[in-house]
């Protein structure tokens, strides 16, 4: 054992693998009967060589046999169930980290050329050498890749009861959680990352999105200024507060930010749409049929038409045109889109 042990200091020293080789030569050499084949110094000493080669190195420059791995795995799990490996628990866990590195290097090679599969065996072998949490990341991040939600939300779940996880993992368990229907554990989600993290517009966002799909106007409108700060020119959370304006009866906030977004993209059908059906709405409202009334008619009909020539076949804007064009009486019109009613629904 001290020509192992010297080579290995040697190696350790310079880095050079002819050191290596030499270790190798020196515990293959003692293991001359059988006597020394149940040796448990030796077998240990022979693990921490082998797994020293196999993770140093790793373009396997000293030409070993494939099986090396295996044979190394093979070795070290015998060495864990030995009742006496206590007295060698510092090279036992030096074995295990180099062990469970090789392994963790096969699954990223496997990861980045997008065989999940061979991932997940691998992984899940370098977690069973040292069962360190990082990877259980990656078994999440796969899982999730494949599409198999219900697995990964049992490696998110355990992720999220760290008192402190990463905000990236908040933020992909939140949208799986929603991804499954899970609301609930999706807002806990929500509101761990925001007391940790403060303000995230991604997380805020998606807590909005719950409301809003919920048609909790109110609660959604409680949310809305801090958003609408953090991002006031996002498509997708303007369109979604002028929606809650609309449905909370805040005409003019309403008609404001659907504006804003027609400003932003003059060709996005859903605004233009809305804010012809948010005027003729209105007038449906009014008492009288005064200017406020007619004017209100023209821009329902300019939004409505504009809207009607990017989407002819939109059934929910020939129908508000409809209704547009009887308060109106504007026969020809009217023949029109009823006509075009008529053929989408037969």
């Amino acid at each position: 054992m001290k020509d192992v042990a010297n080579n290995l200091a040697l190696y350790n020293k310079s880095n050079d693998y002819k050191y290596l080789t030499e270790a190798k030569k020196a515990i293959d050499g003692s293991f001359k009967t059988h006597a020394d084949s149940l040796n448990l110094e030796k077998n240990t000493f022979k693990a921490v060589v082998y797994s020293t080669i196999l993770y140093r190195d790793s373009l396997n420059t000293l030409k070993l046999p494939d099986t090396l791995l295996r044979q190394t795995t093979r070795l070290v799990n015998m060495l864990s169930v030995n009742r006496k490996i206590y007295r060698y628990a510092t090279e036992l866990n030096y074995v295990k980290g180099c062990i469970a590195n090789v392994y963790l290097r096969k699954a990223f090679d496997f990861y980045d050329k997008n065989n999940f599969r061979q991932a997940i065996v691998n992984f899940d072998i370098a977690k069973g050498y040292v069962p360190d949490k990082q990877i259980d990341t990656y078994l999440a991040n796969i899982y999730y890749k494949l599409g198999n939600y219900k697995t990964a939300v049992i490696y998110y779940d355990q992720l999220l009861a760290e008192p402190k996880p990463k905000i990236e993992y908040i933020q992909t368990a939140t949208t799986l959680y929603n991804t499954l229907g899970d609301t609930t554990k999706a807002l806990q989600a929500i509101q761990k990352g925001l007391s940790i993290y403060g303000h995230d517009k991604y997380l805020l966002f998606e807590e909005a999105n719950i409301y809003n799909n919920k048609k909790d106007y109110a609660v959604l409108n409680t949310l809305l200024e801090e958003l609408l700060y953090l991002a006031p020119n996002d498509l997708n959370v303007l369109f979604m507060a002028a929606n809650c304006y609309d449905h909370l009866n805040r005409f003019q906030d309403a008609e404001r930010t659907y504006k804003k977004l027609i400003d932003i993209n003059n060709a996005d059908y859903n605004p233009t749409f809305n804010l012809g059906l948010l005027y003729l709405k209105r007038c449906f409202t009014a008492k009288k049929h005064d200017d406020v009334y007619w004017a209100g008619i023209s821009k329902s009909r300019d939004m409505l038409e504009k809207a009607s020539e990017m989407n002819p076949n939109n059934e929910e804007c020939l129908k508000a045109l409809q209704m547009l064009y009887l308060q109106t009486g504007n026969q020809n019109q009217l023949k029109k889109v009823e006509s075009k009613l008529r053929q989408l629904t037969n």
